[in-house]
């Protein structure tokens, strides 16, 4: 599947069930742009044993959908606090290192449509 905003690959996450008020539009499957990081809602089920973009840089499974809500929410931290915590927490329960994971899809994107890192160090201030 493609990225509506720039034909990108999406890598396709199921929402985990305590992430389910964080996903647009009440998603049960999200995708992630793999070159603009713009997060959709997919009808699409995740591939299992297929290679997807952002495999580097995402966690499979739930860590990677809390990562991605994550991603998803960035570009308006103060309106999405609350599910950003959430998401935050979520992914570092299931073993992710949230900060090396958002430096690995900095790297990975190649047009993503917020600064990565400055969101990054926002991110830092209020966590």
């Amino acid at each position: 599947m493609s990225c509506p905003d720039c034909d990108g690959e999406l890598a396709v996450f199921a929402v985990p069930e305590p992430l389910e008020a964080h996903a647009p539009e009440g998603a049960l499957t999200v995708g992630l742009c793999a070159d603009c990081l713009g997060l959709h809602p997919t009808e699409v089920p995740p591939s299992e044993g297929e290679s997807r973009p952002l495999a580097d840089a995402l966690p499979e499974g739930d860590a990677g959908a809390a990562v991605a809500l994550l991603v998803g929410m960035l570009d308006s931290l103060a309106l999405n606090r609350a599910g950003i915590v959430d998401c935050v927490e979520f992914a570092e329960r299931s073993g992710t290192d949230v900060h090396l994971t958002l430096d690995r899809l900095q790297r990975a994107a190649t047009e993503p449509h917020f600064d990565v890192a400055r969101r990054q160090s926002q991110l830092d201030a209020f966590l």
